[in-house]
């Protein structure tokens, strides 16, 4: 299943993604500065192409980035030489989140962890990507850590049934509502993942040495929005859509969003 996982994101343009979705990356960003250390070293573990990275370096951190698909490392490390940002790297690996150990123990005054928890199916396999987030994070570091909720891809496939194959009958869907485990019948696309209950969230994190601060919707109110609806504000002009981001930003931790969003944010401290 982990070559299925490499061969999926070796073939998918998550950079284009986070462009042509760029609210969950608006919103993601906006909490990320709201935390972060105003300097020093930070890990972006399970990176992809390296999006987060880049606004980090431009920032003027030092950044180690990894990803489990070496394509993903490969046009990081490459996007990094064109922005003219090489200089605050620390270092580009190909390497699984459960097993960090180029890295050494609390290096980190932040760490991002943003990808890997959707696809370790396991609970040991989770709990050892946790536990590498921990040991290399600094006493009192801050993490931000990816998560995708269940009750909203039950609902995404309710909607789209032929898309999410094999969710497409009450059956499975009852099945996925238990376990949280998804393995797409068609190839090539979106697979081997894992979704959470909301309310998981927390004391997970909680259980591998981290204190919550925040648990943020990375779409918010504005996920819900349509291409034509989105075009209206943005046709009200620059003022009025800048008003518009402020308002997804102030509401995006309302915990009546959490179970609607594709995209949670955890944001933690390592407590002990």
């Amino acid at each position: 299943m982990q070559q299925e996982i490499v061969d999926y994101y070796t073939g998918f343009d998550e950079w284009g993604r986070l462009e042509r979705e760029s609210l969950e990356f608006c919103i993601n960003w906006h909490y990320m500065k709201r935390y972060l250390p105003s300097q020093g070293e930070v890990l972006d573990n399970g990176a992809g192409p390296g999006r987060y990275a880049m606004e980090l370096a431009r920032s003027g951190y030092q950044v180690t980035l990894t990803d489990l698909t070496p394509a993903s490392v490969d046009f990081a490390e490459n996007k990094a030489a064109e922005l003219d940002l090489t200089a605050q790297f620390r270092g580009f690996y190909a390497a699984d989140a459960r097993k960090l150990h180029m890295l050494p123990n609390e290096q980190y005054d932040a760490a991002l962890m943003l990808g890997p928890l959707y696809h370790l199916q396991e609970e040991e396999e989770r709990a050892a990507a946790a536990e590498e987030l921990y040991r290399v994070t600094k006493p009192g570091g801050i993490v931000f850590v990816a998560f995708r909720p269940r009750l909203v891809h039950t609902l995404l496939s309710l909607k789209f049934p032929q898309n999410w194959k094999p969710l497409d009958n009450v059956e499975a869907l009852q099945d996925f509502l238990h376990t949280g485990i998804f393995n797409h019948a068609d190839k090539g696309r979106f697979t081997g993942a894992y979704f959470y209950k909301v309310e998981e969230i927390m004391p997970f994190m909680r259980e591998h040495g981290f204190e919550g601060i925040q648990l943020i919707s990375s779409s918010g109110l504005g996920g819900n929005l349509t291409p034509e609806q989105w075009q209206y504000w943005s046709s009200r002009g620059e003022q009025e859509l800048e008003g518009l981001y402020q308002l997804l930003y102030d509401t995006a931790a309302d915990p009546s969003l959490l179970g609607t969003g594709t995209h949670l944010l955890y944001i933690g401290k390592k407590v002990r």
